[in-house]
């Protein structure tokens, strides 16, 4: 019983960590645009200058922004129906998880051998942890308008080749969502 006592703080640690790390996905979208008409895009350089990320990150999320979109029957273009454009969110958060429960915890007592103590031992535990979000606009290149977006909210990664798959994943979901009315 005790050892299920001990492990139960670390399971619950587990599910809320697994539990943080898919994207969460939302899209809105102009009812009366018919999306079939559009075939072509172009990145919308002026808007996506300033998403407020690393020049790295921006060619990452456009890269996998052109492969989905290419993947979807679109052609790159100089005279393009759609401009993507992009723009990023991000806070910080810190999570503290402290493990004594109650007054005190089971371990060795004041000093005086085992026994119920006082916990004086039990620091918490302190990490932090970078939530993104990632939008996606999809303009009308004759009218100007936001005809489409897409966001993303999930966790980041600061490995190289996570973030790369991350990215990856985020605009994959985000993606999904495109064209509106389809089964998706």
């Amino acid at each position: 019983m005790r050892k299920i006592i001990k492990l139960l703080p670390i399971v619950l640690v587990a599910i809320v960590l697994t539990s943080c790390s898919s994207v969460k996905v939302a899209a809105d979208y102009d009812k009366a645009v018919q999306f079939d008409n559009y075939k072509t895009f172009a990145f919308f350089k002026s808007g996506i200058d300033k998403a407020e990320i690393s020049d790295l990150d921006k060619r990452r999320i456009l890269r996998a922004i052109e492969a989905e979109l290419m993947a979807k029957g679109y052609t790159k273009s100089e005279n393009p129906d759609l401009l993507v454009s992009i723009f990023t969110k991000s806070n910080q958060r810190v999570n503290i998880y402290n493990n004594a429960w109650g007054m005190g915890a089971w371990g060795w007592g004041g000093g005086f051998g085992p026994g119920w103590g006082w916990g004086w031992n039990n620091q918490p535990n302190v990490t932090t942890s970078v939530q993104g979000m990632l939008f996606i606009d999809l303009i009308d290149a004759d009218k100007k308008e936001l005809v489409w977006q897409g966001q993303g909210t999930g966790y980041l990664s600061k490995n190289i080749d996570k973030k790369e798959a991350r990215i990856k994943e985020f605009v994959s979901k985000i993606m999904e969502k495109y064209p509106p009315g389809m089964d998706n």
